[in-house]
């Protein structure tokens, strides 16, 4: 069984920071991509941003300069260092990995139960 754990949400006021956390837990072999994606309440889940094996990372065009996404492949855990927090990022954020199980087993996608981020203005 594997379980992805998230931590570090919370209520901060606008120009704050936060650092998400998710760490994998169980039988793993290996973690491909890990992503971050969010949902504002009456709005799709959205992609904020990604990192791949071999270190290179992506993000969405709302949080470039100020969301810092990074991981410990050691630890099996992927970090979110948000910084200059807006309103517009309050969501629910969903950690997510592609890992497999065992050397032979294929490639699954891997959520987090969510956490809750509120940014006050």
């Amino acid at each position: 069984q594997v379980q992805l754990v998230e931590s570090g949400g919370g209520l901060v006021q606008a120009g704050g920071s936060l650092r998400l956390s998710c760490a994998a837990s169980g039988s793993i072999s290996s973690i491909s991509n890990m992503v971050w994606y969010r949902q504002a309440p009456g709005k799709q889940r959205e992609l904020v941003a990604g990192i791949t094996s071999a270190g290179s990372t992506s993000y969405a065009d709302s949080v470039k300069g100020r969301f810092t996404i990074s991981r410990d492949n050691v630890k099996n855990t992927m970090y979110l260092q948000m910084n200059s927090l807006k309103p517009e990022d309050t969501a629910v954020y969903y950690c997510n990995f592609l890992l497999r199980r065992t050397y032979y087993s294929d490639y699954g996608n891997y959520w987090g139960q969510g956490t809750q981020v509120t940014v006050s203005s």
